[in-house]
């Protein structure tokens, strides 16, 4: 990738998107290029920090395995996002496990050069602070969800917000999650089993207000998941 793509890319992301040209060229010219192949683990928990990571193409799933190997899907990363960011500030151990879906190509900017940056152009911390509360926000949400909601309230939750991060809005005001998403895969997200979220995901489709298809789920009255997660909470 030239270094006018890279500054393209960088620029174009909601981590970077506020920042002056000047600040994009330089973390372009720290960045580094990894290439990833399906299924290839990029950290695991406990790793050491190696820094901030972007994804340019594929898909990596962030991934958490308990004691009895049951695997619990914390987020799944698409084009665009950047993650890492908790060890590259705290300087402690990956959190979890990223690992690629379908062949990805990444951007590394390493912890000690972005540090140095950092030191160099404080401009950048408030950029990095409103990133870091959206999240704490979201993982605060979350907890309230699997502690108060029932299972039925807690996959309409997901199905929202999947639909915010991935949705395509169709002609008739329906939104189609544009992610291959087995029902196995959602069973991971909320820690629960695959037949648990199937026979969630009927009752929803039963009442028309989702369709399932192949993998994909479409959104065809969000107001009424809306209404079902705060009548719930």
């Amino acid at each position: 990738m030239s270094t006018p793509e890279l500054h393209q890319a960088i620029a174009a992301s909601e981590w970077f998107r506020e920042l002056p040209a000047e600040l994009v060229s330089q973390l372009a010219a720290l960045a580094q290029q990894r290439h990833l192949a399906d299924g290839a683990l990029l950290f695991a928990k406990g790793d050491a920090a190696d820094g901030l990571y972007g994804l340019l193409s594929g898909r990596v799933r962030i991934s958490a395995t308990t004691r009895d190997g049951r695997d619990l899907v914390v987020n799944l990363f698409e084009p665009g996002d950047w993650f890492g960011e908790i060890s590259m500030f705290d300087g402690l151990p990956r959190t979890h496990d990223a690992r690629a879906v379908g062949a990805s190509e990444l951007l590394l900017i390493p912890r000690a050069r972005f540090h140095a940056l950092l030191a160099a152009q404080p401009v950048l911390y408030p950029h990095f602070m409103r990133m870091l509360c959206r999240k704490l926000r979201r993982s605060f949400a979350w907890i309230e969800y699997a502690a108060f909601l029932p299972m039925s309230a807690r996959l309409a939750a997901r199905l929202l917000e999947l639909a915010q991060d991935y949705g395509e809005t169709q002609a008739d005001g329906s939104v189609l999650i544009a992610l291959h998403l087995p029902q196995e895969e959602l069973g991971r997200m909320l820690s629960v089993s695959r037949q648990t979220v199937s026979k969630e995901l009927n009752a929803l489709e039963a009442r028309g207000w989702i369709r399932l298809d192949y993998g994909r789920v479409l959104i065809r009255q969000p107001e009424a998941l809306d209404a079902l997660v705060r009548g719930a909470g």
